[in-house]
């Protein structure tokens, strides 16, 4: 998947004057992930390919979600906060309200999640010295590459390829011009 706009380069260096910060929203993020593709197998139970994928992805966002808070852990940071993502309220408002439409857009919107999830710990683990922590970045880049696919596969599982690919095109347009709207925060999205 190609997003249509990459991050500001000036978020890099505002994500490593605050890492902690970046690791509690991090780590909050990884806990919604792991609700949000239970939310979607509970309600798509007719569509087993979703609700097998979604009990995978749980499982795995779980434990990028341990992985994160044992960071925080061990920096003594607490527990990470719950919040409304601005960005991913304002991408998941797109998704239209018509019921097999309402699916296709919930997939895309996922998968577009994930794309950005994706850019932005590709950008993390680029710019960590080498180590544990560059490793770990490294290994959620893969993860998140593999989400983003999954959910794009997941809806040309049940949708036509070509509405598929023109709804997606829409979305990324859309989610560009949320992006170019948000404030730059030391954060996942």
């Amino acid at each position: 998947m190609r997003l249509r706009t990459a991050t500001s380069p000036d978020w890099i260096p505002l994500v490593l004057r605050e890492f902690d910060a970046f690791l509690l929203d991090h780590a909050a993020c990884e806990d919604k992930a792991a609700a949000s593709a239970e939310k979607m197998a509970a309600a798509y139970p007719e569509h087993p390919a979703i609700v097998a994928a979604m009990g995978e992805l749980s499982a795995e966002e779980k434990t990028h979600f341990a992985q994160v808070k044992s960071l925080i852990d061990a920096r003594g940071l607490g527990q990470p906060p719950y919040y409304r993502d601005p960005y991913i309220t304002k991408l998941t408002a797109l998704a239209r309200h018509e019921p097999t439409r309402r699916l296709l857009d919930r997939l895309l919107v996922a998968g577009i999640i994930e794309a950005r999830a994706c850019e932005r710990l590709g950008i993390v683990a680029a710019a960590l010295p080498p180590g544990d922590l560059k490793d770990l970045y490294l290994e959620l880049t893969r993860s998140e590459a593999r989400h983003h696919g999954l959910f794009v596969r997941l809806a040309k599982t049940y949708f036509d390829a070509k509405d598929v690919e023109s709804r997606l095109a829409e979305l990324l347009d859309r989610e560009a011009k949320i992006m170019a709207s948000l404030p730059l925060r030391p954060a996942i999205h």
